[in-house]
């Protein structure tokens, strides 16, 4: 299977109750090759219109981290999800809420098989919900985060969502966040032989 034909019955996925609140479904982009990829619990509002991952307020400030921070191009990485589409309070597309067990067990399916096919030399994980599903632990993030973990011997690096840093002043100044963030970018660069 090609990671085109991934995305072609990921866009036709009925497998679980978000399918039918749905705008699109958010498979995941950048580089089939990537030696590094980004991985988020699900789309929020902008990604459930425009059909691509991380393009929110959040998304722009990864997408910096990536520019600016790592100095590569966004299309150089692979950005995806847990799950595929939106999860909303009670459906209602107000307010975004993070995946349950039922929808990430129904939809895990593609983001393994994504990993697989992509075959990235590192993964980060952004917050709670990815990082607890990648590493198979109800560890929290404050926790897990700094230290190398593994997925099917692929090294993980968990660290905060984005969403998190703005929540937290992370836009502007030089939050702990923030700070914490950079110092794991900066191992995963190192790991990758990148100039840090």
């Amino acid at each position: 299977m090609t990671l085109a034909e991934l995305e072609a019955e990921a866009k036709r996925c009925i497998r679980c109750k978000l399918a039918s609140t749905r705008t699109q479904v958010v498979f995941g982009e950048g580089n089939p090759k990537a030696r590094l990829m980004f991985i988020g619990e699900g789309p929020g509002k902008e990604e459930d219109l425009s059909g691509r991952p991380f393009v929110g307020r959040a998304g722009q400030l990864l997408t910096r981290i990536i520019e600016q921070g790592m100095k590569l191009r966004r299309e150089d990485v692979y950005i995806a999800n847990v799950v595929k589409c939106r999860p909303t309070v009670d459906g209602l597309g107000v307010r975004d809420r993070p995946p349950e067990p039922d929808e990430v067990a129904a939809c895990s399916f593609y983001l393994k098989k994504q990993i697989e096919l992509i075959a990235p030399e590192v993964i980060v994980t952004l917050g709670n919900p990815a990082t607890r599903f990648l590493l198979n632990t109800n560890e929290g993030i404050m926790k897990l985060r700094g230290k190398w973990h593994s997925y099917n011997g692929i090294p993980v690096m968990p660290t905060y969502h984005p969403s998190f840093l703005l929540r937290h002043g992370g836009e502007t100044g030089n939050t702990p966040h923030k700070r914490e963030v950079w110092n794991d970018i900066k191992l995963v660069m190192q790991k990758l032989g990148l100039p840090v």
